[in-house]
């Protein structure tokens, strides 16, 4: 099925014949390619009896996230285990969710449910999360995923073990009225600015944070409204753009976005979107991030703003399959649920 395009209302957004003259690179070809097959990798993996995965030798070697954000195995989890698990007041789901994703690791979170049971704001007490996880910590277990550096607030923090900063930052926004405010955000960068004001929260966490409570029923915003490029994706527009052609990087994220059924429709690349789901922005934004390490092979000579010539993760395997679940909101968990079936 090819990608089907949406609009969206922002009027910020930029229409999809505006391409200023930006000079693309052959990255930017690589792009979509590389979007198609490492989707359909995320179909394959479906099916019981797949025989591959891809023939695609840098995807066989290295891990690569899917295109989809929340496909993946965190996001997932969080999804299904962390925010429509347990008790849907605002201020317990946000309690929740900004817990995992502090520590963003499954791992952390199955560690404190196996010892409070249910995991609560009702029931929270620092010390008694404090020595879960420095206990954790004494066994040389990690507590913080690798995906991303958590800020450890440097010098004018209160303890030295950030894992106590985070937790006191938990009871800072929550002493806040902080998901509550969140619920009555008009916009999700508005939600993203709520976020930014706190310490040792800065632009790349705000927005993951953001769309993570957008996931959930405490709000409610397009996905194709807002963006902000990390790190990574900067890295990765570089190598795709010779010339911004007087775009910003905002701009060019939201115009691949919105553009995405032409440029598949021009290679000539099918694209299976997620049960009809197009591409949203944080989708394209990832994207930009994942091409930045697959050029690293594939594209040599096409240096980002970093310099990083290697590709660190290699691709391991996990037998484990998922049964996906998506906010029901996105309204299409009974399609995900027929072809789960017909693949069991």
């Amino acid at each position: 099925m090819l990608v089907n395009s949406k609009k969206t209302s922002d009027l910020n957004y930029l229409p999809s014949r505006r391409w200023l003259p930006t000079k693309t690179t052959p990255v930017f070809d690589t792009y979509w390619k590389f979007a198609a097959e490492r989707q359909n990798i995320f179909y394959r993996r479906m099916k019981k009896n797949a025989q591959r995965l891809t023939d695609d030798n840098i995807l066989k070697l290295y891990k690569f996230t899917n295109c989809y954000r929340a496909t993946d195995r965190v996001s997932q989890f969080l999804i299904k285990n962390v925010i429509y698990s347990g008790d849907q007041s605002p201020e317990e789901v946000f309690f929740r969710i900004i817990l995992f994703k502090t520590f963003n690791k499954i791992d952390t979170w199955k560690t404190l449910k196996n010892k409070f049971g249910e995991i609560s704001f009702r029931d929270y007490k620092f010390d008694r999360y404090s020595n879960v996880l420095s206990e954790q910590k004494r066994k040389k277990i990690s507590i913080y995923s690798a995906a991303y550096i958590m800020p450890s607030g440097g010098k004018k923090v209160a303890f030295s073990e950030k894992h106590n900063n985070h937790l006191k930052l938990i009871e800072l926004m929550m002493k806040q009225s902080l998901p509550n405010r969140v619920c009555d955000a008009k916009s999700l960068q508005h939600v993203f600015d709520l976020l930014r004001e706190y310490p040792m929260i800065g632009d790349f966490l705000a927005f993951q944070y953001a769309i993570d409570l957008n996931y959930s029923e405490l709000i409610d915003f397009n996905e194709m409204s807002f963006v902000v490029p990390g790190p990574g994706a900067k890295d990765g527009l570089k190598k795709c753009f010779s010339d911004f052609g007087g775009l910003s990087e905002v701009d060019l994220i939201k115009c691949t976005a919105d553009r995405q059924e032409e440029e598949f429709i021009r290679r000539g690349i099918k694209f299976r979107t997620l049960w009809g789901r197009p591409l949203q922005l944080i989708d394209c934004q990832n994207l930009f991030c994942e091409i930045d390490k697959y050029s690293r092979v594939a594209h040599p000579t096409y240096s980002g703003l970093t310099g990083r010539t290697r590709i660190k993760q290699k691709f391991k395997p996990i037998d484990k399959p998922i049964d996906y679940f998506f906010p029901p909101k996105w309204n299409i968990n009974e399609e995900v649920e027929k072809t789960l079936n017909m693949n069991r």
